[in-house]
């Protein structure tokens, strides 16, 4: 099934839309359908902004117990994609001169004054450079025990020497944006900032009049599963959403100027790169590539050695990236999810890939990559 807005009801324009869902569905067709068979995944959701046009397509089934098919509302877990919301609702603090990223987390969190983790700064844990801390937290920590947890951690590396992705460091970005902000997380992301960016189906707590729509995952397995509410989980990767619902934020992405003020520029603040990883730019949320890149050197930016391994960075200059000439990325995955997001500004394109099973990375970005080079070489 896809969806196409067209700009007018007259017939040569709805004709000429109808041609163009066609050609793209037949691309990404293409793309996905060999991607699902190889790997077993039960359903898909993908969508495309070109030009500024939305098209979703859906493929398989969101419950295979109940053989319900994926479908327009389907809500699917979107994982570390969550990331790069929770940093738009930092820089949007920072834009409301609520939050500094030059601070230190004692600032709006004063029980981790004196810890070795307050001498990082709120923006080093915004882009994992700050102490080592690792890829999750260890299964006995929870909300309730997770101060103590950063207020005991030791330091691995200076800060900023080093960029170790972390869900804890990431997760406490976040926690330490809504203190600024004085309010409830999940409050804040559902009531501030998925409104004004159109995001009409995406939940931090999934209301029960959507429980219907919301996917099981799968693992090889086969057993049916969803996430587990761990220490940190909405700030670094609890996000639920439908494929629309994240292209209108890639479509915010692409073209800020659609916003009012001031989240154009919280959006836009998102876009600056501050340290340099291989091949690969940190920013807040979104990781980002030189355009045109290869997709070896895409790939290799999202590799399993860039998420569980420290790898060297370099601060950059604060300056605004040349916007127009980068690809803009980032993965996520839960237990049962698997998902990718891209868009390239300049080329006026966007693409979010959605899948109720975790499998692996190299093969989302290899779909990604080709569905956007023959839609816009």
């Amino acid at each position: 099934m896809a969806i196409v807005i067209a700009a007018s009801c007259f017939a040569p324009i709805n004709s000429h839309a109808a041609d163009s869902d066609a050609r793209i569905r037949a691309i990404v067709d293409k793309a996905i359908r060999p991607l699902m068979a190889e790997y077993k995944v039960p359903g898909m959701a993908v969508a495309v902004t070109l030009d500024g046009q939305p098209h979703v397509f859906n493929y398989g089934l969101a419950s295979v117990k109940d053989n319900t098919p994926v479908g327009d509302a389907t809500l699917f877990e979107l994982g570390s994609i969550s990331k790069t919301l929770t940093s738009t609702l930092a820089s949007y603090a920072q834009v409301l001169g609520k939050l500094s990223l030059d601070e230190h987390p004692s600032t709006y969190m004063p029980e981790l004054k004196g810890s070795p983790i307050d001498k990082v700064t709120v923006l080093n844990l915004g882009t994992y450079t700050g102490s080592g801390l690792p890829l999750q937290f260890p299964d006995e920590v929870t909300d309730a025990t997770m101060t103590d947890y950063f207020r005991q951690w030791k330091t691995q590396a200076a800060a900023g020497a080093q960029r170790r992705y972390s869900n804890p460091s990431l997760g406490l970005f976040g926690h330490l944006t809504a203190l600024a902000l004085k309010s409830d997380f999940s409050d804040a992301m559902e009531q501030q900032l998925f409104p004004q960016l159109g995001m009409k189906t995406s939940y931090l707590r999934v209301p029960e009049s959507a429980m219907v729509n919301y996917a099981w995952g799968y693992g090889d397995d086969k057993q049916a599963r969803r996430m587990k509410p761990d220490a940190l989980a909405a700030q670094a990767y609890g996000v639920r959403s439908t494929a629309a619902d994240v292209l209108r934020f890639v479509q915010a992405n692409i073209d800020p100027q659609q916003l009012d003020e001031p989240m154009r520029r919280a959006v836009e603040g998102t876009h600056v790169g501050y340290f340099k990883v291989g091949a690969m730019v940190q920013g807040l949320g979104w990781e980002q590539f030189p355009y045109p890149v290869t997709l070896q050197r895409l790939q290799a930016g999202n590799s399993s050695a860039m998420i569980m391994e420290p790898n060297a960075a370099k601060r950059l200059a604060v300056a605004p990236a040349a916007f127009a000439k980068t690809l803009f990325d980032k993965t996520g995955s839960t237990g049962g999810f698997g998902n990718y997001v891209a868009f390239v500004p300049g080329k006026k394109i966007g693409i979010v890939i959605l899948a109720n099973k975790n499998y692996p990375i190299p093969a989302r970005v290899k779909a990604a990559y080709a569905i956007l080079k023959q839609l816009a070489p």
